[in-house]
């Protein structure tokens, strides 16, 4: 399935789920709702599953995504009046370091749901 198939897909599981729910929740209750709504979408996703930090090609440490769907899109959840610049560029960084190519951050907000999508840099030397 291609990114962009399954980025829309995500998305409208999250809009389902602010359909039902609407604002005012903490954002562990949009995390498991989304959870049940990806499943159900027919798609493969991990809560907090851990994953390997790199540095250059060396693993430094590990890191926990909110959420990890079919193995390659990373999901940042927010429940937030609005989204900060400084949550995009955390959700670069987790790309950067987790070396996944596309990320969502979501926001489950008062004005509905956000979504940002976000692409890992890739430099020359790493499309060959």
């Amino acid at each position: 399935m291609k990114y962009e198939e399954l980025t829309h897909k995500i998305i409208a599981c999250a809009y389902e789920v602010y359909n039902t729910l609407g604002f005012g929740f903490l954002e562990s209750v949009y995390h498991k709702a989304l959870l049940i709504e990806l499943t159900k979408a027919g798609l493969r996703a991990e809560s907090e599953k851990p994953l390997k930090v790199y540095y250059d090609i060396e693993v430094v440490g590990d890191f926990s995504a909110d959420l990890l769907v079919e193995d390659e899109i990373i999901l940042e959840l927010k429940s937030v009046e609005n989204l900060a610049k400084a949550h995009e560029v955390q959700l670069v960084n987790y790309l950067t370091a987790l070396q996944k190519d596309v990320g969502l951050l979501i926001n489950f907000g008062p004005q509905g749901v956000q979504v940002k999508r976000k692409y890992r840099n890739i430099r020359q030397d790493q499309q060959d």
